[in-house]
């Protein structure tokens, strides 16, 4: 069974920083871009940085020289390093990965990590 588990979230003053750990488990994920999305409160889910197979990133412009995404194919994990957080950060942060499985395209989510920024 594949699954995603996110941890690291909590409370954080503003200027803070956390970092963001994602597990995957079930299937190799070597081969996968993987990324994390993030959903305020009353908002939609939104893309925040992914990070190919290759090592390759995107970073959606209100995190770009705060936010870095790494990830670990040894461990099978995947890292969000949240520098200088804003209170717009506030957010369940959830972890993503694209799967092309028997030709497939597959999309996992994780259950999510509580992010809260107070000023």
């Amino acid at each position: 069974q594949v699954q995603l588990v996110e941890s690291g979230g909590g409370l954080v003053q503003a200027g803070g920083s956390l970092r963001l750990s994602c597990a995957a488990s079930g299937r190799s994920f070597s081969s996968d871009p993987m990324g994390w999305y993030r959903q305020a409160p009353g908002k939609q889910r939104e893309l925040v940085t992914n990070i190919g197979s290759d090592g390759s990133t995107y970073y959606t412009d209100s995190v770009k020289c705060r936010f870095t995404i790494s990830r670990h194919n040894a461990q099978h994990t995947v890292y969000l390093q949240m520098n200088s957080l804003k209170d717009e950060d506030t957010a369940a942060y959830y972890c993503n990965d694209v799967a092309l499985v028997s030709e497939r395209v597959i999309t996992y989510w994780g259950k999510g990590t509580e992010v809260t920024v107070s000023s």
